[in-house]
């Protein structure tokens, strides 16, 4: 007779996931080394319970963590499963209803950038005893309906656990997809919150240690040949280094073959420290914002050897940065997906076994010393316009690049930098200077705003041996600040670096650049002659509010005044604001890149009409790679 212990199916899945680990080149970790959560009615006596009783009587090493926003922990568990090359992430438990949905945009985000995280919603009653339950969605087209079933577009894996005995699938079917290197992103199992009190017998077996192999596929021999062809056909090659060599861990086989061909390296916000920024091969970031030399060697370029990037727009510069009419592609990828694009020859496999297979064949070849020499020139061209944001001099409000400037110098080489959305994505990827692959946290697939405080938290628990600074502006300040509580609770030391301008700068300038004359966009009062937000700068304090929810905070007005706010917060072991006002209005850096956003091919406005003529002529250079 099969061993069984009687459970919940609740203090079923806490046990299970106390036990699972994951393995790559024979290091073991825990996958899920706790839970993240917010109770309500839906969870309070189901999760919640499992999990207080595991601590309480130590019979599941799971750990309980208190967030302030559903949303917030997704972000948390995403950013730590970022640092750990998603070989580790966090459950996150909410109650039905808004608690649940609240977790969509993190599913969304988690599953766009390809990063592993387990989601527990709880659900309305399986047995429907009390139907229509609060917050329970009835819907007309079928009773099984539930505001949970939202989660399905925006997950690699969903089921709903409907009977206590359908946990065994469905959870050690979300392992499977949470380990899988192609495959991975949110995974849901919607819990009924009866189905979660409900005892059920389990067999033993079902809580045993399970070590998931995250294997690393080697590469098929014909298609290094055919990869290494191309490559030693190439007069002006170039590699764009994505997410997928850092989550790899491919930065030595990268720099030595950079290093041995001669072939540049590009680098998307993924990729960005894989190749340290002062290595000879590096160019800086490529695309929409990318720096000079990155985009001039692209539109050179004859191949292009993308390593594990899935080639967003901003990536390709809405498909014009490569603008050599004879472009071929190389694309060096785990996902098939991403290794066929813009019809690539594909070497489908680990970027550390792809690159070390075709070092072989590559051995006794490299580029033309001219072409190094070009390198190098487009390298010191670089240096001299990033120099110059850094030191710009504006004022009376200080140039944001200038900031980012101060901020290269202050911080080490292992401090994270931590950022999501608005004006400052397009200035790091040209101005920051990492030197370390985990140096340069930017969550650049979603872009979404509110992510960077909750970040801060997931990248700090995953290594707190890191200074983590969190470069947020006030948009994103305002979507989601909460996550500043949860610092101080466990006691994380995080520096926030609060960049004020009053408005969104990057929308603002891309509604200038567009003809909408930054409408919408500003943080004023109301104007009474215009009936637009036109008016005074709205008298909003959030160093106060940072304050109010127990940070400790600093002020600067100048760079001078931010360089010493800094040092100060880097020698604090408190969770640190560093309030910085800058010019709303820019200057930012030059563009080298151009972003695909449809202008009105009609309009009453003449500024409109000028932004639709500029669209067209770029439209020009776009094409698909054929």
């Amino acid at each position: 007779m099969t061993n069984t212990v009687r459970l919940t199916t609740a203090q079923a899945l806490v046990r299970f996931l106390a036990n699972q680990f994951s393995e790559r080149d024979g290091q073991e970790q825990r996958l899920i080394p706790g839970t993240w959560g917010i109770f309500g009615h839906g969870n309070v006596a189901g999760l919640g319970q499992a999990l207080l009783q595991a601590a309480v009587t130590g019979e599941a090493d799971l750990p309980y963590y208190l967030a302030r926003n559903e949303q917030g922990m997704v972000h948390a568990s995403v950013a730590y499963a970022k640092m750990r090359d998603r070989l580790a992430t966090f459950a996150c438990t909410a109650s039905t209803g808004p608690g649940s949905t609240n977790m969509i945009t993190g599913a969304a985000l988690a599953t766009t950038n390809r990063l592993p995280v387990l989601l527990l919603p709880s659900d309305m009653f399986a047995t429907r005893a009390a139907d229509p339950v609060l917050q329970q969605l009835e819907d007309t087209r079928g009773g099984d309906v539930t505001v949970n079933d939202a989660f399905r577009a925006v997950s690699k894996y969903f089921d709903r656990v409907s009977r206590p005995e359908q946990l065994i699938p469905a959870a050690l079917a979300a392992m499977r997809v949470l380990t899988d290197p192609v495959e991975t992103g949110a995974v849901t199992l919607a819990l009924p919150q009866d189905v979660q009190a409900e005892a059920h017998d389990w067999p033993v077996d079902f809580f045993r240690r399970r070590v998931w192999h995250v294997g690393r596929p080697v590469p098929e021999p014909p298609a290094v040949e055919r990869a290494a062809r191309l490559l030693r056909g190439a007069r002006t090659p170039l590699i764009v280094a994505g997410g997928g060599a850092v989550y790899s861990g491919a930065e030595t086989e990268l720099r030595a073959f950079a290093e041995a061909t001669g072939i540049p390296v590009a680098d998307t916000h993924a990729g960005k420290g894989a190749v340290p920024w002062d290595h000879p091969c590096a160019v800086g970031g490529i695309g929409s914002t990318g720096a000079y030399a990155a985009n001039e060697l692209a539109r050179e370029a004859d191949v292009v050897l993308g390593i594990g990037t899935r080639y967003s727009d901003f990536t390709t510069a809405s498909h014009t940065v490569f603008g050599n009419p004879d472009v071929t592609f190389v694309n060096l990828n785990v996902a098939r997906l991403d290794a066929v694009k813009h019809s690539a020859e594909p070497l489908v496999a680990d970027a550390r076994l792809g690159l070390e297979a075709l070092a072989g064949p590559l051995a006794d070849w490299e580029v033309d010393p001219r072409y190094r020499a070009r390198t190098r020139e487009l390298i010191a061209r670089t240096r001299e316009i990033e120099d110059a944001c850094f030191t710009v001099g504006h004022g009376p409000l200080p140039a944001q690049t200038e900031i980012l400037g101060a901020l290269n110098d202050v911080l080490d080489d292992r401090a994270v930098v931590i950022n999501a959305a608005g004006s400052l994505p397009g200035d790091l990827q040209q101005l920051w200077r990492a030197r370390d692959p985990k140096a340069y946290h930017v969550e650049y697939a979603y872009s979404c705003m509110g992510y960077e405080v909750a970040a801060g938290v997931g990248a700090k628990m995953a290594d707190p041996s890191r200074e983590v600074v969190v470069l947020v502006g006030d948009g994103s300040y305002l979507m989601m600040a909460q996550e500043i509580v949860t610092m101080v609770s466990e006691g994380l030391k995080v520096i926030v670096v609060l960049v004020q301008n009053h408005g969104f700068a990057s929308i603002g300038a891309l509604s200038e650049s567009l003809g909408s004359q930054r409408f919408g966009t500003k943080y004023r009062y109301r104007d009474d002659s215009s009936g637009l937000l036109d008016g005074d700068v709205l008298p909003v304090d959030l160093a106060a509010n940072a304050s109010s929810l127990g940070a400790d905070v600093l002020h600067a007005t100048s760079v001078g005044e931010f360089r010493a706010a800094m040092e100060k917060a880097k020698a604090s072991s408190h969770t640190t604001v560093v309030h910085v006002e800058t010019d709303l209005y820019g200057p930012n850096p030059p563009g080298h890149g151009w972003w695909d956003v449809p202008v009105s091919e009609v309009s009453a406005l003449e500024s409109t009409r000028t932004a639709r003529a500029a669209y067209a002529a770029h439209k020009l250079n776009q094409r698909q790679y054929l």
